[in-house]
């Protein structure tokens, strides 16, 4: 019996974890991507013994990628070691005014209360709502494909409502009163895009996640498990390919019947895309597009970065493996993101230093340091304003913290909305997707099934279930479902 051919564009997260899911399912399945490695965003930097995570640097909820390996008969202590942060991060508020999040729930409650009498009871009623918000979301929510409201007209009555009819920001003041409480509550909603004004607060689920499960680091970086899922991939019989950009979809009629890159077409009875889904459509005759360029144009985007990957001489002390920057208004830069669309003047920053953890990372007695800037997308970016806002986080990093690094620094790398665009035709060069605001939550998130192309669908972070490694990885499971569903 001859297998259906599949065509996965892109080597992400999603599209890798779609490729052993369809690949055990009996299809012959071939990764295409566009650059010289794969792990889409997920890529890595090596430089003079340093090596960075490109893209994300947190592993949040562990029960996700559990999920998927169990799915295999594997585990991820197969492919990779995990070790729990402690502190999970660190949060710096002003000069020398810093709270660190343990690795146990009970300590950080006592941190909580330390700082507002009285919070810790509020805390373990606000985790319990969140708990039972993350339960609903990973049990009858994020593993729907999206196609019909009837997937969550229920949703255990809409998480009684109230879930969907307040903000994250609004709760969180329900709960504690202290600034700096409020901003460590309201930072998860980070991951996913979206400012804590405008988010339901069914999303404090993150919380749950952070305060519970905890944060974890895979020894060697998140690429590890980009590598341990290829590892698994090509266990299954997948083909990958890189240095393969899709330059066109050949149709035949409603349907995918090849797809051309620059040196060769690839026949398939499947096409399957984890690439940008703007840019994948841009690929298609205009007719057989679903969504507009208007469509795409209203759309609230989640953040793009602006990155720098820096090599340090000496160990840099008085951060954590993961330390956030709040010294300044979060609403005020949230702003800046969603609704004039500008460089921030006083942006907050996350700065990671992974070798506080990982040998790996860096040299012996050195220091790997990334920055990170959630900036708007399609904003202007030149090396003049790279080089500014490089000199502003160094700046504002020696004050809070109260260290010398500038004299200390090897070399320093840059990415931006540029590179994002170049790397993964990303439209507007965002980083993170479209955000999971109301209007744009499940049902309501562009397609996993083309309506328009019979055998055309698409994974990733602009559709269900939303930004995230754990998403994405789920978006590679259930778009398979669907795929087995219609075929």
């Amino acid at each position: 019996m001859i297998k259906k051919k599949i065509v996965i564009i892109g080597s992400g997260f999603s599209s890798l974890a779609a490729s052993c899911y369809l690949a055990k399912a009996g299809f012959d399945v071939t990764v295409l991507e566009k650059n010289a490695t794969i792990g889409g965003r997920a890529r890595q930097l090596k430089k003079e013994g340093f090596v960075f995570d490109i893209g994300p640097t947190f592993y949040w909820m562990p029960d996700v990628f559990e999920s998927f390996f169990n799915d295999f008969n594997t585990k991820p202590s197969d492919f990779y070691r995990l070790e729990k942060l402690n502190p999970a991060y660190k949060i710096y508020f002003d000069t020398h005014d810093a709270i660190s999040i343990e690795n146990e729930f009970d300590k950080i409650k006592a941190t909580f209360e330390s700082i507002e009498p009285g919070s810790s009871k509020a805390l373990q009623g606000f985790i319990d709502n969140a708990e039972s918000h993350y339960n609903i979301a990973i049990k009858d929510l994020v593993y729907n494909p999206g196609e019909n409201l009837m997937e969550i007209v229920n949703l255990k009555t809409i998480t009684k409502i109230n879930g969907f009819l307040t903000t994250i920001k609004k709760q969180v003041s329900r709960y504690v009163t202290h600034k700096n409480l409020q901003k460590v509550l309201e930072f998860p909603v980070l991951f996913l895009g979206a400012k804590p004004s405008n988010t339901p607060s069914f999303y404090n689920f993150m919380n749950y996640a952070d305060f519970k499960l905890g944060t974890w680091h895979p020894l060697g970086g998140m690429y590890q498990v980009v590598k341990a899922i290829e590892d698994l991939a090509l266990s299954l019989g997948v083909k990958i390919e890189t240095n393969r950009a899709v330059t066109k979809i050949n149709l035949d009629g409603k349907r995918v019947k090849s797809i051309s890159t620059e040196n060769q077409e690839y026949s398939c009875d499947i096409l399957l895309s984890g690439a940008d889904y703007h840019h994948t459509e841009t690929l298609l005759p205009e007719k057989f597009r679903q969504y507009s360029e208007a469509y795409w144009n209203k759309k609230t985007f989640a953040p793009s970065a602006l990155l720098f990957f820096v090599g340090f001489d000496k160990k840099i002390e008085k951060v954590s493996h993961h330390t956030l920057f709040f010294d300044t208004d979060f609403e005020t830069h949230a702003e800046t993101i969603y609704d004039t669309k500008t460089w921030p003047d006083k942006p907050l920053f996350y700065a990671s230093f992974p070798s506080k953890t990982d040998a790996v990372a860096a040299p012996e007695g050195k220091e790997a340091g990334i920055f990170l800037v959630p900036i708007a997308p399609d904003l202007e970016d030149t090396p003049q304003v790279r080089e500014h806002y490089f000199k502003t986080l160094i700046d504002r990093l020696e004050n809070i913290v109260g260290v010398e690094v500038k004299s200390h620094i090897l070399f320093k790398e840059s990415y931006c909305v540029n590179d994002f665009k170049e790397d993964y035709s990303s439209y507007k060069g965002n980083a993170y997707g479209l955000a999971n605001t109301l209007t744009q939550t499940h049902v309501l998130r562009p397609k996993l099934k083309s309506k328009k192309v019979d055998n055309l669908y698409f994974c990733g972070q602009l559709t269900v279930p939303g930004p995230g490694v754990p998403p994405s990885l789920i978006s590679g499971k259930i778009v398979s479902d669907l795929i087995l569903k219609y075929t």
